[in-house]
């Protein structure tokens, strides 16, 4: 189980973070980049689940910028709610976040230290921006609703990148999000899961597909295994 900590205690404006840590030694690290809905025990839960295979994983609360502590559900008010806070915390702001989680996981490490981004919705977008943009090594991005757009403008992820797409998400047009990731990223991994909505990775979500969910989870920690190298652990 992780805990809450101060993402920089030496910065006057950090925000906090869920920080879980694998029993024995990490192999790599992990920033999990959280949906619209905060740091809620959702996004607990899959930090959680990423110590497993040996990862040191840190999930910052982006929100905490706007209203610390925050946590939703997935109700039709919360949602609202979500949307609302995300709009008060631009790109800029939340890839600063990240950026301080993943010098966190390298901190007494050296830069040499591998590191990936993981993100659902909200962060599935910031998880492409990651790989276009900050010093990882892999990145992972679950229905990330804004790739289009920034394939649109012409923003190209430069680190390994592996992608899911649901193909009845309403949010995303997946074949053509699909293809046109295939022309802009050569290289890039997508996987369409044909029965999926958005937000199918969910438990508490009314798209989850627990099927979809533990495939696209596989699929994951493959890409992460090559990429961030080391011996495979046992799978969640």
């Amino acid at each position: 189980m992780g805990e809450f900590i101060r993402l920089d205690p030496a910065a006057e404006n950090t925000v906090s973070a869920w920080y879980a840590r694998p029993r024995l030694p990490a192999r790599a690290g992990l920033v999990v980049v959280q949906e619209i809905f905060g740091v809620n025990a959702h996004i607990r839960g899959v930090a959680d689940r990423f110590t497993l295979p040996g990862y040191d994983v840190i999930a910052p609360a982006l929100f905490d910028h706007v209203e610390p502590g925050i946590e939703l559900g997935y109700d039709a008010g919360d949602l609202k709610r979500g949307i609302a806070l995300k709009g008060q915390v631009s790109d800029e702001v939340a890839l600063a976040d990240i950026a301080a989680a993943i010098r966190r996981l390298r901190d007494g490490r050296g830069d040499d230290f591998p590191v990936g981004v993981v993100g659902y919705c909200w962060g599935g977008s910031l998880a492409y921006l990651a790989a276009a943009g900050l010093p990882v090594d892999a990145a992972v991005s679950y229905y990330g609703g804004q790739v289009p757009q920034y394939l649109d403008q012409g923003i190209r992820a430069k680190a390994p990148l592996l992608v899911h797409l649901g193909g009845r998400d309403g949010h995303i047009p997946a074949g053509p999000t699909a293809d046109t990731l295939r022309m802009a990223v050569p290289g890039a991994e997508i996987y369409v899961h044909p029965q999926a909505g958005h937000g199918f990775n969910c438990e508490a979500r009314a798209d989850y597909r627990p099927e979809e969910a533990r495939y696209a989870l596989e699929v994951t920690l493959r890409f992460l295994d090559r990429r961030l190298m080391g011996p495979r652990r046992p799978a969640i």
